[in-house]
């Protein structure tokens, strides 16, 4: 198959204009093919040649013109369109084409719990032609008219409202004009939920065996989807540009979610069927608003070129994130009342869970700029490696610390100016950055250069020094006492931030250390290289991007950081406290703190705090990599003996039912540490941990898996608790607990299920890999180190982009932390049978290792 290079789109771009798709599909054909039938309606500026895309399974017919053309000219995914005379032209393609099971192209999905059949489309960068032939580029936008055909019983979803004319023949309104990656549909007997808000019917969509746990959030996620969307409305000149608003929570979905215009798809492991914290109810919203976002950032206006998908996905990420803090709810949603924000600390979940993202992708060889050079983007394999954590939240970080510049009326009257010249086409990263300029003295461009076109993670550290004896404080008081600031940069970007001080609170009972603000200041680095002079004794604490709008490393001084081991539980801003634990975790990343020191800080402070993200953050370092990674394994016994202490003081201190959500991630995290089975089997027994939670049947399959890995359970077990829980996520957890056992035949099958046979879909695919490579089993898995190179390589050549990315990042052998697994890593990158999209992983993955083992050598280079 041939990707499309940017060359050739800018070619085809200036041959073409794109009218009109009407499209017919019938999903009555049979379980493995489906029937497309396509009229284009286009217009040849000037005589030439081009071509059209389309994956068939098979091409019946194609005519121009009403003229017949031969099938057998396809040549992959390419059927050439020669001597084309200027003028109007229609193309006629009639083809059969195949079901996916990884989540490409029309993906079909048998749900175990009912039998009922679902599909749906996500026709993201390229995968547009496994479902109808097309002129596949974003700028050439038109109108799609779509016409399905499905079994009785089925309700059909499209970008604007489908109406049903009987006998399972659907018709879905014409769009306006949008890109064709952005066409969806979604068909199957969907349970619904429906409303009307400012005129518009909106809706919420899953498969029947949810129905239960979709009708029990349906308000709460309509109401938060009605207050984003009149947010937006407030914030943005344009209205809501579409006909409709759905959102569809759709099965073994690849993304979080996909921004398809008045059809919004989801994975539907957003309809919560077991118990989830406030934070997870937060990141669901915040994927809602986000994709909303989206309506008017890469769907109303759409980038060029793929160069520029930055314009999409950091817009969506910063407003996601900063429009959930503004909005308010009309009735009351966990413990906040009705007119307040139910989700007023979003930014501390992006600084804890997000932002670590963007600086681990920007530190690797395979960084980027945000906005990186067009050539740097040559074809669509390229473009696929740049959704990523650069083009998220370091973005999102970016656009953060432009409206901090900039102040939010200009920025948002830049956007639109944007949105105003460019609706419904297509902009650049010069029209935006022209766009914005419009609305503000400040040199946006000189700024654009410094922050979009450049790579890599600034570090600012903070020197701390009394000034000349006697000298006074600027403003008189402080009792003749001052002390100086000095910040220094490694790096190059300019740096607009907040600088917190802090003292140690006296008279104040709660954790260890209570600290109590003394002052924010604002503070440009780099500035004049004038130290800043302030009234009063040295703080106990100064913390440099107080309030984290910046992008950056930040390093604490000595005596700060000491006051941190001490009292990090007892600042009083959770964003701060965000700060802080960012940089504890980039110096264990960069081996400037010992991954003990970091658990020991974990087990004084987190038992003492309250933001559940935080919490949350640290733990899954802490475990994921501090303990499985980082730690040698001489250290090991203390580091896990650490981590479960930890988890149990967080299981002590909610006994008291205060602390739902947080007695939750203990648990979690306890049963993920646990070293021995007999709580875990007393807790599987009972069907309770004791004092609570009840178990549900993520807990269920949670406690099952680590007893596999413990070896504490088997076939049987197993076997036994998927028939108790045929669902979906029963046979990932079934497919990851047999994977999890640590013998060699449960090894052997896995690994064949993997690597050989080609049947699982791509959820059934991570599931397997998550449970094959676990901690302590090395001497099971040694052999298979070798082995995943040259067969990963192989399956990603026979199953594409979304397998190999899966396996890349869930069936890599991370946890074999030594010199010959990175030996063997490296030589394999020079396979020129490597596919892109695993390539990136692997490269990522060595980066990370090559890391972890620099951590471990500092470590024992201290001993």
């Amino acid at each position: 198959m041939s990707v499309l290079t940017r060359d050739e789109a800018q070619t085809r771009a200036q041959i073409l204009d794109v009218e009109r798709y009407t499209i017919a599909l019938d999903l009555t054909t049979g379980e493995e093919t489906f029937d497309s039938r396509t009229a284009i309606r286009f217009t040849a500026r000037a005589a030439g040649d081009t071509f059209v895309e389309v994956k068939p399974a098979t091409l019946r017919s194609i005519s121009l013109d009403g003229q017949p053309l031969d099938p057998a000219l396809l040549d992959g995914n390419r059927y050439p369109l020669t001597a084309l005379a200027a003028g109007p032209h229609e193309l006629h393609i009639d083809a059969a084409m195949r079901y996916s099971r990884t989540g490409e192209g029309m993906h079909r999905f048998t749900d175990p719990t009912d039998g009922e059949t679902y599909v749906y489309t996500q026709l993201f960068m390229e995968d547009v032609q496994r479902v109808f032939a097309a002129f596949d580029q974003p700028d050439l936008k038109s109108v799609f008219s779509i016409d399905v055909t499905a079994p009785e019983g089925w309700t059909v979803l499209g970008n604007g409202v489908a109406e049903h004319a009987g006998e399972g023949r659907w018709t879905i309104a014409a769009t306006p004009l949008v890109s064709t990656y952005l066409v969806a549909v979604a068909a199957g007997p969907w349970h619904s939920v429906t409303t009307e808000h400012a005129g518009l019917p909106f809706g919420i969509h899953c498969r029947r065996s949810l129905a239960p746990y979709l009708d029990a959030d349906a308000d709460e996620i309509l109401d938060i989807t009605r207050a984003l969307y009149d947010r937006y409305h407030e914030k943005f000149d344009e209205p809501y540009p579409f006909d409709s608003y759905d959102q569809a929570f759709v099965p073994e979905f690849n993304a979080g979610a996909m921004e398809n215009p008045g059809l919004v798809t989801f994975r539907d492991e957003f309809v919560y069927r077991s118990a989830v914290t406030d934070t997870e109810r937060q990141t669901r919203a915040m994927v809602i608003a986000h994709e909303m976002a989206h309506m008017w950032f890469g769907d109303l206006v759409t980038l060029t070129w793929w160069d520029d998908i930055w314009l999409n996905e950091s817009f969506a990420e910063y407003m996601g994130y900063q429009t959930l803090t503004e909005v308010t709810l009309p009735r009351a949603l966990n413990s906040v009342s009705a007119g307040e924000s139910p989700f007023p600390d979003t930014w501390v979940d992006f600084g804890v869970a997000r932002k670590g993202w963007g600086y681990d992708a920007d530190q690797r060889p395979s960084t980027h700029p945000v906005a990186p050079d067009p050539d740097a983007v040559p074809d669509t394999a390229s473009a696929l490696l740049n959704f990523d954590g650069i083009s998220y939240a370091k973005g999102a970080s970016a656009l953060r610390q432009l409206v901090a510049w900039l102040g939010e009326k200009d920025f948002l009257a830049g956007i639109n100016t944007h949105f105003a010249r460019h609706k419904f086409a297509n902009a650049t990263l010069a029209d935006f950055i022209d766009n914005l300029a419009s609305a503000t003295d400040r040199d946006v461009h000189a700024w654009a250069e410094q922050w979009l076109r450049t790579t890599g993670v600034d570090t600012l550290t903070a020197e701390i020094a009394a000034p000349e004896p006697a000298a006074p404080a600027p403003n008189g008081n402080g009792n003749g006492q001052s002390w100086a600031l000095a910040v220094t940069r490694d790096g190059s970007r300019p740096h607009r931030i907040t600088v917190g001080t802090y003292d140690h609170a006296l008279g104040v009972q709660g954790g260890p250390g209570r600290l109590a603000l003394r002052d924010r200041f604002e503070l440009d680095v780099p500035g004049d290289g004038t130290p800043t002079i302030r009234p009063g004794r040295r703080p106990a604490l100064v913390v440099l991007n107080d309030g984290d709008l910046t992008y950056a490393k930040v390093r604490l001084d000595t005596a700060s950081w000491d006051t941190v081991l001490t009292g990090l539980s007892g600042i009083p801003d959770a964003l701060t406290r965000a700060v802080v634990w960012n940089t504890a975790r980039d110096m264990v990343r960069d081996a400037e703190l010992p991954p003990a020191t970091y658990l020991a800080a974990a087990r004084t402070h987190l038992p003492h705090e309250t933001d559940l993200a935080l919490v949350q953050g640290v733990l899954s370092f802490a475990a994921g990599q501090v303990v499985d990674r980082y730690t040698i394994p001489e250290d090991l016994p203390a580091a896990r003996a650490t981590l479960t202490d930890l988890c149990r003081d967080l299981i002590r201190r909610t006994e008291d039912g205060s602390m739902p959500g947080l007695r939750l991630i203990a648990v979690r995290h306890f049963i993920d540490a646990a070293t021995q089975p007999d709580t875990l089997r007393t807790w599987l027994d009972e069907g309770t941990v004791h004092g609570g939670p009840e178990l549900d049947p993520e807990l269920r399959w949670r406690i099952l898996t680590r007893l596999a890995v413990l070896g504490a359970t088997d076939e049987a077990a197993i076997a036994t608790a998927l028939a108790a829980d045929p669902s979906a996520t029963g046979r990932e957890g079934a497919a990851r607990c047999r994977a999890a056992l640590p013998t060699a035949e449960a090894k052997a099958a896995a690994w064949d299920a993997l690597f050989t046979d080609d049947t699982l879909s791509n959820y059934l695919f991570t599931a397997t890999a998550q449970g094959f490579w676990q901690p302590g089993q090395e001497e099971l898995t040694d052999d298979y180190v070798a082995r995943f190179y040259p067969d990963a390589i192989a399956l990603a050549a026979r199953r594409g982009p979304a397998i190999a990315e899966a396996a890349g990042r869930y069936a890599f052998p991370a946890y074999a932390v030594d010199p010959v697994s990175l030996g063997t890593g490296t030589r394999a990158l020079e396979d020129p049978d490597l596919i892109p999209a695993l390539r990136r992983k692997l490269v990522d993955q060595l980066d990370d290792l090559r890391r972890a083992l620099a951590v471990r050598s500092a470590v024992a280079l201290a001993d």
